[in-house]
């Protein structure tokens, strides 16, 4: 399950996620990254992952649409907050392989610092 959240930043898609993912729950924030990006140019990403048990196949597809059509150039930066080590050892991976965007990692108290990270120039 996906929920959407407020963080007080104009071009932030802000989520929080809680067991598997599904369709409707990529769709929900797919949609809403398209829009910020249509309004502010680029966006900056904060996923607060409460838990985690998979992902619907059909929600990977959503995801590989929306890659093909808006692709990942308009995220300046990603900030995860989670208690996982495995989900933090991917996100390290992840920010050397996309170097355009600023990946980081933050203790699930840590939130805070990770809205300070999205503001940061």
């Amino acid at each position: 399950m996906l929920e959407m959240i407020d963080i007080e930043i104009d071009n932030a898609v802000a989520f929080q996620m809680s067991g598997k993912i599904t369709e409707g729950d990529m769709a929900l924030v797919l949609n809403f990254a398209k829009e910020k990006i249509e309004h502010y140019g680029s966006i900056v990403l904060f996923e607060k992952i409460n838990s985690f048990s998979g992902v619907e196949f059909a929600a990977l597809i959503e995801e590989f649409k929306y890659l093909f059509d808006v692709g990942i150039s308009n995220i300046d930066k990603v900030a995860i907050l989670t208690d996982k080590k495995w989900i933090e050892h991917i996100v390290n991976i992840e920010d050397k392989m996309f170097k355009k965007i600023d990946m980081q990692c933050f203790a699930l108290e840590e939130q805070s610092l990770a809205i300070e990270f999205l503001k940061s120039v």
